[in-house]
């Protein structure tokens, strides 16, 4: 398969990861994919995901990610079809890491692949469409030798 991944850094901040990595850990996510696929991966501040987030989950507050998966009619035929774009917002995920007592690396890497599997049509809604969708974010960060990061006391992450 082949897997597209566009990597736009709308912030001035300073990365924990590169986009070599980020790519990296969206294809881990996509691996298992049976198609070709295309996904952007844009990096913005708290000031726009506030407005995303408001403006299309109508929650004035930021957040970690959003994901957006593409909906193009049937008619539109594309080379590699589109699968949607993810919306990381870094200094929430700086914050987020600290309150939960994990490495950077580890939430990104958490964060990337829970977009990725959003934009593959995995969700959280129900406890057990949640189940489903943790258990490979579980088996996926494994692989990366990184523990679960869904066994924290208190831990909210969606």
């Amino acid at each position: 398969m082949t897997y597209h991944i566009d990597v736009q850094n709308a912030t001035n901040d300073t990365l924990p990861l590169s986009e070599t990595d980020l790519t990296a850990l969206a294809n881990l996510a996509l691996r298992d994919h049976q198609s070709d696929a295309e996904l952007t991966i844009r990096l913005v501040d708290a000031e726009e995901m506030t407005f995303l987030n408001n403006t299309y989950r109508q929650q004035n507050k930021t957040t970690n990610v959003l994901a957006f998966p593409c909906d193009l009619p049937d008619a539109v035929e594309l080379e590699c079809p589109l699968l949607g774009d993810i919306i990381i917002c870094p200094p929430v995920l700086l914050e987020e890491s600290m309150q939960l007592n994990k490495s950077l690396q580890e939430h990104w890497a958490l964060i990337v692949i829970h977009g990725v599997l959003h934009l593959l049509g995995y969700d959280h809604i129900k406890d057990e469409d949640a189940k489903i969708m943790q258990d490979l974010e579980i088996k996926l960060l494994a692989e990366l030798g990184y523990g679960n990061p869904y066994d924290l006391e208190g831990n909210d992450l969606e």
